[in-house]
């Protein structure tokens, strides 16, 4: 069935409770994200409480949305997911990140004679989407100056992940959540080729409960996942026809 085909039978874009992620879901529990971050970073934290997340739940600029954002002892840690390249996350993570620390400081003088201490950022980005991609790109803000001469007075680096199956290998092994999370998603792409989206999202679902992937997370959230699957399968497909406009 053709692409046009699927698009008018997608569910209305009206339902704003499911403008979200799988991505986001998934790893909005505490332990996924505990192992996320240790398969990220080579550390072995066992504590998923020692977490404490930040994610700006409300803060949306600009049709912007916050994905991850956790502190873990003294720095803070802002992770997106983005199934279309987007060179402008450097830019959204400044805002992200301005609007973090504002809220940090909320209660403190900035006026004080007191230096005033802040958790050191750290910008991540997991990128699954169908346009080829190293395993790992950084991203600069930098990049976005219209005319820089020298060194910037200020610079912000992202670490894009490629996270779709097959890539960024010893990662994916260190996170097993991560790995099926990969499996999924290309189970949802290779359907969506033979067949509608519903059915697709579907028999993806199906598949990986019986073959033990992702089995308590997709069946405790099996009906929102198959709205937010559908939803995000078509906002990736949107985002593409704008990029060739």
């Amino acid at each position: 069935m053709k692409k046009g085909t699927q698009v008018s039978e997608k569910i209305p874009a009206a339902n704003r409770q499911y403008e979200d992620t799988v991505f986001r879901m998934l790893f909005s529990e505490k332990e996924n994200l505990l192992s996320l971050y240790n398969a990220v970073t080579g550390n072995a934290y066992q504590n998923a409480d020692d977490l404490k997340i930040v994610t700006l739940e409300n803060a949306i600029y600009m049709g912007m949305k916050n994905d991850l954002a956790f502190m873990l002892e003294t720095n803070i840690y802002l992770y997106e997911h983005q199934s279309t390249l987007n060179p402008n996350i450097p830019l959204r993570d400044l805002i992200y990140i301005g609007i973090e620390y504002q809220q940090y400081v909320n209660n403190k003088s900035l006026y004080s004679s007191r230096l005033q201490k802040i958790p050191a950022p750290k910008f991540m980005v997991f990128y699954n989407g169908t346009d080829a991609v190293d395993d790992r790109v950084e991203l600069r803000l930098s990049k976005a100056y219209e005319h820089l001469a020298g060194e910037p007075d200020l610079e912000l680096k992202v670490l894009m992940l490629n996270v779709n199956e097959g890539h960024n290998k010893e990662l994916m092994e260190q996170c097993q959540t991560l790995k099926e999370y990969a499996i999924y998603v290309a189970r949802v792409r290779k359907y969506t080729s033979e067949m509608n989206l519903n059915d697709a999202v579907a028999r993806a679902i199906d598949e990986c409960i019986k073959e033990g992937i992702l089995v308590e997370f997709l069946r405790k959230n099996r009906s929102e996942l198959k709205m937010v699957s559908i939803l995000e399968y078509d906002k990736e497909w949107e985002e593409k026809k704008l990029r060739k406009a």
